[in-house]
């Protein structure tokens, strides 16, 4: 069984290839394929399941059979395919075409393409032509997703923005073409591989649009170090681990702090955890980021459709960067290689697509006796599982993180570069905010939906409930003074959509009804805690608001169902709904100790202000799983002291203190003055 990979290892590139030919021949000879996806398709929770029991026990003595989950276009034509391949046997398992109306994600030698189309157009040129630009201006363009507004969706397209970079600094290409966006929209046929029109964007205050005019130069914003003056005072600050790491990396399995699980990456989720266990205690199955959805609020067209489903319609994996030492991951890092599919069905190799690592996160616990000066104290590390994305003009720096407590967390920080408009001077939308001279920014939301399916004590039998606090009434017999409050519990009992209610401090938690606490019997659980987040506000008989499926709840919870793994469909490019989370909770199935499905989300409302421009400060954005009466004790009691013979730290002050003698022994140490002050 040594050779053979294990079941949720990500496909490699004799597989990927092998995948491509069996596609190839089952088409005609001379059929041109593009690709829009090879992945792993895992197999069946059940089958798993026993696999995963044998191979605890040493009984393992099978393989289960290797397949790859395929989309393809044959090129020319919107004949758009799902298939399944066994890997095993060279053979295919299923190959139909998606209905019409259902279209596949983007990819980048299809973006490259559609950049050069567009530029090349002469009916596109020829409006560039108008803008009377400075002699060697450089116009960029941006592929985007066509989007949807229930109007001609059934052609798959780009809808294309146009910038130009700095008139006096053309050469960049790093330049920061965002300070100039121009009014001109065109639009490319994906079967076609044409122009098929050129919309115009409004600049002024209402829907109107006006003719190309000449091109108004204003001053550069760029952001580049380069072009900035630096500042000068800003001294090393270096983590450095003597000793190496404290966590473990064996194939796709990773070991830290009684923390175990398995990593996979594909191309459109990115970093999948598997089988995410604490001190050999199960919690959960499968843990990965669903959907994102970032719907904008211009009204007018066409900018009316942007509704980037970033997930679905790329994927985290595609844009995965190449993460560099010293500048996105600091310390002992651990590099993982992502490894997917390109539009020809070849091997691409994501070079330090997920950076592992541990930091320093503050302190973790402690108690100082008062009346003796002594301090407990233990610091709080982390370890983290860190991938960082970039699409077209946003990064998203996605995380895993755990923590020594039981803890466990999905980061994402936002950054990057906002998608501007052009707008006319001295005026202002109620829509977006203007950032800089001649450029608006709309106000748009950032969506995300987690999803969790969890085993709990190594239980699917889970179930959902929600605690909250409630004043006690005043009652002379058991409240006579109005201070008393109570916790209750409310069972979830079929699937749904539901939100926070901070007035009664709602917390979600996911329970294993059949293990109790030992100290108080109490059913284990994790609290999943959820930053509140603004749902999104297209209306609900809008193409927006029916697309993006999950963005309308803080948590909904479904039975578990093989295949439903992206809460806004599996496929999100110019969807019209119909296909994800919200449909699914529709059924109204018993969610009652069954194998549950928590679909989390949160997000922002990003208002833009001018601090956003030109690259957005990171905003960060989390969500936490915690055990609840999962444990007997603190689980991080057995965490070593914070000392400084084990930390390093260095005393900046060096003045003497007077009259204060201090006993340089650690960092829970007690002075000599300490030790003669009065008792409280």
């Amino acid at each position: 069984m040594a050779n053979i990979l294990h079941p949720f290892t990500p496909l490699s590139g004799p597989e990927i290839e092998s995948t491509a030919k069996v596609i190839q021949a089952a088409q005609s000879e001379n059929a041109a394929i593009r690709f829009k996806g090879i992945t792993l398709r895992e197999p069946a929770k059940e089958s798993m399941q026993k696999y995963l029991i044998d191979e605890k026990s040493g009984a393992l003595s099978y393989a289960l059979p290797r397949k790859a989950l395929v989309n393809y276009y044959v090129k020319g034509t919107n004949h758009f395919f799902e298939s399944i391949v066994n890997l095993d046997e060279k053979s295919l398992e299923r190959n139909i075409r998606v209905a019409d109306g259902l279209h596949g994600p983007v990819d980048d030698g299809e973006v490259v393409l559609v950049e050069k189309i567009v530029l090349e157009d002469p009916a596109v040129q020829e409006e560039i032509k108008k803008l009377q630009l400075p002699a060697g201006s450089v116009v960029v363009c941006d592929p985007w997703i066509w989007g949807a507004d229930g109007v001609d969706g059934a052609k798959r397209q780009y809808q294309c923005y146009l910038y130009v970079r700095d008139p006096s600094n053309s050469t960049e290409e790093d330049g920061n073409h965002y300070a100039y966006p121009l009014a001109i929209s065109p639009v490319v046929d994906t079967v076609t591989l044409t122009v098929t029109k050129i919309d115009f964007i409004p600049t002024g205050t209402d829907f109107s649009t006006s003719p190309t005019k000449q091109f108004r130069a204003v001053k550069p914003n760029e952001y580049i170090p380069s072009e900035n003056k630096l500042r000068t005072d800003l001294k090393e600050l270096q983590v450095l681990q003597p000793n190496g790491a404290s966590f473990t990396v064996e194939g796709d399995v990773i070991r830290w702090q009684k923390w175990e699980f398995r990593l996979g990456f594909n191309s459109r989720e990115g970093m999948v955890l598997y089988g995410v266990s604490y001190d050999q205690r199960p919690l959960f199955y499968r843990v990965s980021l669903s959907d994102m959805s970032i719907p904008y609020a211009d009204p007018r067209g066409p900018v009316h459709k942007k509704q980037a489903f970033d997930l679905g319609d790329s994927g985290a994996g595609m844009m995965a960067n190449d993460l560099k030492l010293g500048c996105d991951c600091l310390g002992s890092i651990y590099y993982k290689d992502g490894l997917i599919a390109d539009e020809d069905g070849k091997p691409m190799l994501k070079k330090n697509a997920v950076c592992i690592h541990e930091q320093d996160y503050g302190i973790g616990w402690k108690h100082t006796n008062y009346r003796t000066g002594r301090a407990a104290v233990v610091r709080n590390r982390e370890l983290v599982l860190q991938s960082i994305i970039t699409v077209s003009n946003y990064e998203y720096i996605l995380a895993f993180v755990f923590n020594q407590a039981g803890d466990f967390s999905y980061e994402v920080r936002a950054t990057g570069i906002l998608s501007t408009q052009p707008i006319d001077e001295g005026i202002s939308v109620p829509w977006g905010t203007v950032v800089h001279d001649g450029v608006l920014a709309a106000h748009h939301q950032h969506i995300f939906s987690l999803r969790i399916n969890p085993e709990l004590d190594g239980s699917s039998s889970n179930s959902l409930v929600y605690e909250e606090a409630h004043a006690m009434p005043i009652d002379p017999a058991t409240n006579p003074f109005g201070n008393g409050y109570v916790s209750t519990e409310t069972l979830v009992e079929n699937s749904v959509g539901l939100d926070l209610d901070s007035r009664r401090n709602r917390v979600f938690k996911i329970t294993n009804p059949n293990k109790h606490n030992a100290i108080n019997g109490k059913a284990v659980s994790y609290k999943v805690v959820v930053p509140p987040f603004q749902p999104i506000l297209a209306n609900p008989n809008s193409v927006h608001y029916k697309r993006a499926e999950f963005a309308d709840h803080s948590i909904y919870v479904t039975k578990y169902r093989e295949d439903e793994l992206f809460s806004g469909g599996q496929y999100t490019n110019q969807s019209q709904g119909g296909h994800g989370v919200r449909s699914w909770a529709a059924r109204n199935d018993s969610v009652v100790e069954q194998d549950i499905v928590l679909w989390v989300q949160f997000g922002l409302q990003h208002i833009p202000r001018a601090e956003d421009f030109p690259v957005m400060p990171c905003e960060l954005i989390k969500v936490s799983l915690k055990p609840v009466n999962f444990f007997e004790r603190n689980p991080a009691i057995d965490v070593p002291p914070s000392t400084q013979d084990f930390n390093k730290s260095t005393n900046l002050r060096t003045e003497a203190v007077v009259g204060l003698q201090v006993k340089d022994d650690g960092c829970c140490s007690v002075t000599e003055e300490q030790k003669s002050l009065p008792k409280l």
